[in-house]
């Protein structure tokens, strides 16, 4: 496996290896790699010939009193998560590329990509600046790494319609991949800032799935009014963790964002909840 950490040297990789005739599977990622992440890498390996998996904390994509600083970091280990993920054979065809945040943003950097209306809702209105931050990022790596397949996970349900939005509108020939959430046994999507919380946390951050969890059943059941939904997710995450603060959670079309009244065939729930002082995502299909 090669670690690149040069812009100009993974560029130059990248030209090689398209070159060559090998097709190129990017996966982006900020580090502190978990089977969710491993899950995208093995997806990628199996579109393309070489994979490219990005390690980088993105420092434009947090907002200020945000985790940049204390976000979770481990590069050797994450190097050999991905060489895991890949197997002995396939991990040497496989690219770490793990830049340094001065040479992604120099000091005179002046440029950013924004995808206006789909960046505007959830997490965009919780977090503004957020997706300007993870499409400029994206829109680089996609110029460095020249891939011809990207890979994200559903967990980030919102970003990766955004990203997916703005890879067809900058015309970027790149197949773009969305790969169901990675969870673990109780349900708990997994993340990597699902460190941040000790026992007691770890067991009541179940509580987002399992609200969205009882919205499914109840669809399921027949109850199509989003207002009755959002009552009882509301208590199910208050049963679970007394001490949860929702941020938000919305019904909405899956490939548009706009929100819904009434859950029909491609409703997605998205919701994001601070568990002990730590901010969660996640989401389900409803129906």
């Amino acid at each position: 496996m090669q670690i690149i950490r040069s812009i100009r040297s993974m560029q130059a990789a990248a030209r090689k290896i398209a070159g060559s005739g090998k097709t190129i599977g990017l996966v982006p990622t900020m580090g502190y790699l978990h089977r969710g992440h491993q899950s995208l890498i093995v997806r990628a390996a199996k579109l393309a010939d070489v994979v490219i998996a990005s390690v980088f904390v993105n420092p434009s994509q947090f907002g200020p009193g945000e985790d940049f600083k204390t976000y979770p970091r481990d590069e050797k280990g994450d190097i050999a998560r991905i060489a895991e993920a890949l197997g002995k054979k396939k991990a040497r065809t496989a690219i770490v590329f793990a830049p340094k945040a001065i040479d992604i943003y120099p000091d005179d950097f002046e440029t950013w990509v924004t995808v206006e209306k789909l960046s505007q809702t959830l997490e965009g209105k919780a977090r503004p600046g957020h997706f300007r931050g993870v499409t400029t990022i994206v829109a680089k790596l996609f110029n460095i790494t020249r891939p011809d397949v990207v890979v994200f996970g559903l967990k980030d349900y919102q970003q990766a319609m955004v990203l997916s939005r703005m890879t067809r509108d900058l015309g970027y020939p790149i197949k773009f991949v969305i790969a169901p959430t990675v969870r673990e046994k109780d349900g708990l999507a997994m993340s990597s800032r699902n460190a941040y919380l000790d026992d007691l946390g770890r067991w009541e951050a179940t509580c987002l799935y399992y609200s969205l969890r009882t919205a499914r059943e109840m669809v399921r059941s027949g109850v199509a009014d989003t207002r009755v939904l959002l009552r009882e997710m509301k208590a199910v995450i208050k049963a679970t963790c007394p001490s949860a603060n929702v941020d938000y959670i919305a019904f909405t079309d899956f490939k548009t964002l706009k929100p819904v009244k009434t859950v029909t065939t491609g409703t997605i729930c998205s919701l994001a909840v601070r568990v002990h002082g730590v901010r969660l995502i996640d989401n389900l299909k409803l129906a």
